[in-house]
């Protein structure tokens, strides 16, 4: 049978002391007596069964058990309070704090969020973007991420919004050096453009569709996919392409595949949230809304699992 929960204002008197390490300072911090404090803590200990401070002359001091006890009340007291700001008080009309990754919002999201701007008028956004593929380093402001990776990450409740197929590709006028049409062999001394940062790159193409591939100084490199595909639309040579960014380049003409050789990423994006931290309704309808886009969105659902 589960012991019963200590009254709030008792565990609340409790953290305030225990951080304080002080009665008065305390109760001047909650707006109660001293006396008040005392008897409630007192309360507390009795029902708990244990004492929780040691008092001295000239103060307090936690014993083993009130030690363990502070940091657990402390957050829970923190996010009670942060809960009930997000949904009752100033926190309602809040900005959504969203970073993405700066090649899949230009490319992915910017086009679709017109469509969230219709259907949520109510909510505002806050982007910010990230250049880096996989970075991991969390905003502290930041409500909801797309990043690129694995998916495992203990953190993070991961949504994965890609299944992408991995095409060369490059400008219609790069093309036009290639007599007749171009096999995979013909590529191989051209100005490859290498990204930084991902795992699936030429060597990973090259070997799938049965060619060895070794040498990485060939070849320009990139920090972001955004700048490698740039430079290929502009006829600066050959970019692995990602099947779910590529579909305005192909509309405007500004880039186009080459082979009919696919081969499917490892890693993808992923819309993600702290999993310690409190998920605001905003932050939910935006999830759902990524996520309906990406059940529609044809190109990137060919290759992706019945079981995803």
């Amino acid at each position: 049978m589960k012991k019963r929960l200590p009254p709030l204002n008792w565990l609340r008197s409790f953290e305030a002391a225990a951080r304080h390490l002080s009665f008065t300072h305390a109760s001047q911090e909650l707006h109660i007596t001293q006396a008040a404090m005392s008897q409630q803590i007192k309360a507390l200990e009795s029902q708990l069964g244990t004492m929780l401070f040691v008092r001295l002359p000239r103060g307090l001091e936690l014993t083993e058990a009130g030690a363990a006890y502070l940091p657990v009340l402390h957050e829970s007291i923190e996010k009670m309070n942060e809960v009930t700001d997000e949904l009752f008080g100033k926190g309602r009309n809040k900005l959504l704090n969203v970073r993405v990754n700066l090649v899949f919002f230009v490319n992915w999201l910017a086009p679709r969020l017109p469509d969230f701007y219709e259907q949520y008028p109510d909510i505002n956004l806050k982007i910010t973007s990230n250049i880096w593929v996989n970075s991991q380093q969390k905003a502290p402001d930041c409500d909801l991420e797309i990043i690129y990776g694995n998916g495992r990450w203990q953190q993070y409740e991961a949504r994965r919004l890609t299944w992408d197929l991995l095409q060369p590709v490059c400008s219609p006028n790069y093309a036009s050096r290639f007599q007749g049409k171009p096999v995979p062999e013909d590529i191989v001394n051209e100005n490859l453009i290498h990204v930084i940062g991902y795992e699936d790159g030429w060597n990973r193409w090259f070997q799938s569709i049965g060619m060895p591939y070794t040498d990485f100084n060939l070849g320009s490199q990139f920090d972001t996919l955004i700048n490698a595909f740039e430079v290929a639309a502009n006829g600066g040579g050959i970019v692995l392409g990602r099947s779910s960014l590529l579909q305005g380049y192909f509309e405007n003409e500004k880039l186009i595949s080459l082979f009919e050789q696919e081969v499917l990423t490892t890693e993808a994006f992923y819309l993600v949230n702290h999993k310690s931290r409190f998920l605001h309704p905003h932050a939910e309808a935006f999830i759902n809304w990524v996520m309906e886009e990406v059940n529609n969105d044809e190109v990137n659902n060919i290759h992706r699992p019945l079981y995803n």
